[in-house]
């Protein structure tokens, strides 16, 4: 308990200053777990449920390899790749729009999404996640990294955030920031969603933290954001539909 602690006395007061010159690239690889996710669709029978998962067994998983490029004062995470790529190399396609960027100095955010058909553009202010750091603490990939916890309250999911103390920026993957140290994996709902970063540089970025120059897609606040996915969610669920083959998850 005592060296939990000190880890984490360690983490918001004596590294600050050493994040000041810190930027980078951090590659993670982002893992759906399809038969889970479907286990927690309410319209759907256990026997159809069972179903899915002894069908699928241990071939549900879908990886993406994704990148958050990072200085001081900003962000930006989006796919590795504009092209993704089946598993026997036949086959390419072209990602869905999906850029999550940040400026934490004007407290300010644009994130690209296409979904539903549609590129959405969603610019407003920062909405930090309400964290509770946990008294755990695990290795990841060399780099001792303590347990934070959320909720995500649109969609209705536990977050689990495991961040590193000696990587002292408060950054991470997807839409989740605010610790006192880069995020290194996110679990989302137990496991359905599970992004992992396997590679961290530090180095200088120059203009690939950067956004786009043309920007298209249809601007909303977060609130319109969240009431279109809570609606979308809603709706799928009364069609008996699963939402997140049409949105993130």
């Amino acid at each position: 308990m005592k060296q939990i602690r000190l880890i984490f006395f360690f983490a918001v007061f004596a590294l600050p200053t050493l994040a000041q010159e810190m930027e980078g690239v951090v590659t993670y690889e982002k893992v759906y777990h399809w038969a889970s996710i479907y286990s927690r669709m309410d319209f759907m029978s256990q026997e159809e449920k069972d179903r899915i998962k002894l069908t699928w067994g241990n071939d549900d998983e879908d990886k993406t390899k994704m990148k958050l490029v990072f200085t001081p004062s900003r962000s930006k995470y989006t796919y590795d790749s504009d092209q993704a790529t089946s598993d026997d190399g036949r086959y390419s396609w072209r990602q869905r729009d999906y850029i999550i960027y940040r400026d934490y100095e004007t407290e300010k955010k644009t994130e690209i999404i296409e979904m539903l058909g549609k590129t959405y553009v969603i610019e407003d202010s920062l909405q930090t996640p309400k964290w509770k750091v946990m008294n755990k603490i695990k290795d990841i990939n060399g780099h001792v990294c303590m347990l934070a916890v959320a909720e995500d309250t649109i969609k209705k999911q536990k977050v689990e955030a495991w961040f590193a103390h000696d990587l002292p920026v408060s950054i991470g993957p997807e839409k989740y920031f605010g610790l006192p140290g880069l995020i290194m994996e996110l679990d989302i709902n137990e496991g359905d969603v599970v992004v992992t970063a396997t590679k961290v540089e530090m180095k200088p970025v120059g203009e690939e933290v950067n956004l786009p120059k043309k920007i298209k897609g249809k601007k909303l606040t977060n609130k319109e954001y969240d009431d279109l996915l809570w609606t979308h969610i809603r709706d799928s669920m009364v069609a008996h539909r699963n939402p997140y083959w049409s949105m993130p998850y």
